[in-house]
């Protein structure tokens, strides 16, 4: 084995946004990777490992994808740190792979161009190479090579085509080539039009247009792009999504309830101190499995997002909300982390930084966590559960499904309103206009689609254990002590700090209708918003209601609560600033406790004012 199969590579996935890049690096590395933070930032950093056919361990770094080195927002900033060998910390790349939309190279022949001024050595991967063959695509590899100065691979990621002679090039650069002079500098206009020009002319040169140009593509962006059939599939689209949340999850969520009530029945015949059972079965057991049970409805949204964004169709609703945004004074790029939001607003908040603008990246930050994120869906659909009857409607529609729909475009309607609000009373400089590239149609990749799907699980299961788990322990031990006074006449419950607690927060909130109970799991579930739940698992497990012997959650809280508070809880639960972790990640985004502060302000405030409008109308219309 010689010295040069010994040393290992560091390789850098580097391209415009669209091309396949992160399925690219899931080829390369398949299950050995991990994803975290860069220091200091909190921008994403994907990294992972491959061993080559020599032997040789190669590490590979899927970069943020960038359009030019002339880094106008902070991930694209760290690209162009990672590549220059400038950002501290990391160490420089032996190679650069640029990756490439193989039909559509126009825009990343001037990157190519940039890195080849970087002097770092580097391979052009034309991925999607198979589309790029499919429409007759002409383009003359070794010419193209030659100009550039790189060897150029062919690549279809997905189905793990060029990868053996990507990862061989890439390593022989890393033996053979040092480095060249780094002549790149942040370019003048006049240089940007030159490079520009020069992009043009090898694109003219090397690049033949289709003999049989994608068609498809443009039929089919005729009706998705309709400015009213477009958002009309795009609101079907979404409220199919709803509908499946609690169509196709009640099976399984059946399964994971029975699952969790035969695991406390089983501990509960081997664990017999009577206060040791209490913490096991009525603890951790009722408040962890309360909130895990809405597992398969997280996956089924993460789904159909996954399916979404593999297609291509993710761009086109960008695309179509644009023109609704800036009436409500958004940047267009404000889409995709209000879109990220719906997951979890904090990669949402963070998403925000490939907004180039101050103003227009705060206004983004600021609405992110009115967008329902999947902390909210255990919330949203215990309370549903318990309150709305399972019925159709019209002859075709689920109403819990329809109720969770309303609320989603509550939170996305809510978070427009504000955002013009905050343009008009903060700032009034028009956003600027919004550019994109619609990458072409594909059939989502099945492996992306379960890998990002288990890694969600593994997120949900994590937060389980690291938040959720300690925090039950918590409120059964304040559920649980001190015991009440010989010849206590009221449950137990009332009389531990859990009780005390509740009982001194629920004056404030009883115009909206909040009981103690209501009132106890807004604290644990400022932590994670789906900790409310558990909390409510537990103090209801722990307080022994009359009756709800082997009852779910849902039934206990059908017979405890009205269904004007059940509506109020609802409508907190859509503004309230119920996350501390989100508040901590806005501080470190706006480098202060000033817009923190901002939000968590009007976050209350609205909670509270729609809560008791809520509860107030219900109760006017007989529902108290």
């Amino acid at each position: 084995m010689t010295e040069a199969v010994l040393n290992p590579a560091r390789l850098a996935l580097v391209g415009n946004p669209n091309t396949g890049k992160t399925a690219l690096f899931n080829a390369l590395t398949g299950s050995r990777q991990k994803v975290a933070n860069y220091a200091g930032v909190t921008v994403e950093r994907k990294a992972g490992v491959l061993t080559a056919a020599s032997g040789r361990t190669i590490h590979v770094l899927d970069l943020p994808g960038t359009y030019s080195l002339r880094a106008r927002s902070p991930d694209e900033a760290v690209t162009r740190d990672v590549v220059l060998g400038k950002y501290a910390g990391e160490v420089p790349p032996d190679v650069v792979i640029c990756v490439a939309d193989a039909t559509n190279l126009r825009l990343v022949l001037r990157l190519a161009l940039e890195l080849k001024q970087v002097g770092r050595p580097f391979v052009l991967a034309l991925n999607m190479y198979d589309i790029a063959q499919r429409q007759g695509l002409r383009i003359d590899l070794e010419g193209l090579s030659r100009e550039l100065g790189a060897p150029i691979v062919t690549t279809v990621a997905t189905r793990k085509r060029g990868i053996e002679d990507l990862v061989a090039q890439a390593e022989a650069l890393a033996q053979t080539m040092t480095p060249g002079d780094n002549v790149w500098h942040e370019p003048t206009a006049a240089e940007i039009r030159h490079a520009h020009a020069e992009a043009q002319r090898l694109h003219r040169a090397f690049v033949k247009p289709p003999e049989r140009p994608d068609t498809w593509t443009g039929r089919i962006d005729s009706v998705l792009l309709h400015p009213v059939a477009g958002l009309l599939i795009l609101s079907t689209i979404l409220f199919v999504m709803f509908q499946a949340v609690f169509a196709w999850a009640t099976p399984a969520m059946d399964g994971i309830e029975a699952f969790f009530a035969w695991v406390g029945g089983l501990v509960g015949q081997f664990v017999t101190n009577e206060l040791l059972h209490s913490l096991i079965v009525d603890g951790l057991i009722a408040g962890v499995g309360s909130v895990l049970v809405f597992l398969p409805q997280i996956l089924i949204v993460f789904f159909f997002i996954l399916l979404l964004e593999d297609s291509g169709y993710m761009s086109r609703a960008a695309f179509l909300m644009d023109r609704l945004m800036g009436a409500a004074g958004l940047h267009g790029r404000a889409f995709i982390p209000l879109l990220s939001s719906h997951a979890c607003a904090i990669p949402g908040v963070m998403a925000a930084r490939v907004i180039d603008q101050k103003h227009d990246r705060l206004t983004t930050i600021l609405i992110a966590p009115l967008m329902t994120c999947s902390a909210r869906i255990p919330v949203y659909t215990l309370i549903i559960s318990a309150m709305i009857p399972q019925k159709t409607v019209l002859g075709f529609m689920n109403l819990q499904g329809l109720v969770m729909f309303g609320l989603y475009i509550s939170g996305i309607i809510s978070g427009l309103i504000v955002a013009f609000v905050i343009r008009k009373v903060f700032w009034r400089k028009a956003s600027e206009p919004f550019m994109m590239e619609l990458p072409t149609y594909k059939l989502p990749d099945p492996m992306n689609v379960l890998r990002n799907l288990w890694q969600r699980v593994g997120m949900f299961m994590n937060r389980a254990g690291r938040i959720i788990l300690p925090l039950m322990i918590l409120v059964w031990v304040l559920s649980t002590f001190p015991y009440p006074p010989e010849g206590a006449t009221q449950p137990a419950i009332d009389y531990s700090f859990a009780g005390m607690i509740g009982h001194a927060i629920q004056p404030l909130l009883a115009p909206i209708g909040f009981n103690w109970q209501m009132s106890i799991a807004l604290v644990p579930g400022m932590a994670a918003r789906e900790v409310a739940v558990a909390a409510l698992g537990t103090v209801y497990a722990v307080g022994d209601v009359e009756g709800a012997g082997g009852a779910t959650l849902a039934n206990i809280l059908a017979t405890q609560w009205s269904l004007a508070s059940g509506l109020s809880f609802l409508a907190w639960y859509v503004f309230a600033p119920q996350c501390v972790a989100t508040l901590g990640v806005v501080k470190r985004e706006t480098n202060g406790w000033l817009w923190p502060t901002v939000m968590f302000v009007y976050m209350f405030a609205l909670a509270y004012l729609f809560a008791f409008l809520a509860y107030r109308t219900a109760v006017s219309l007989g529902w108290g």
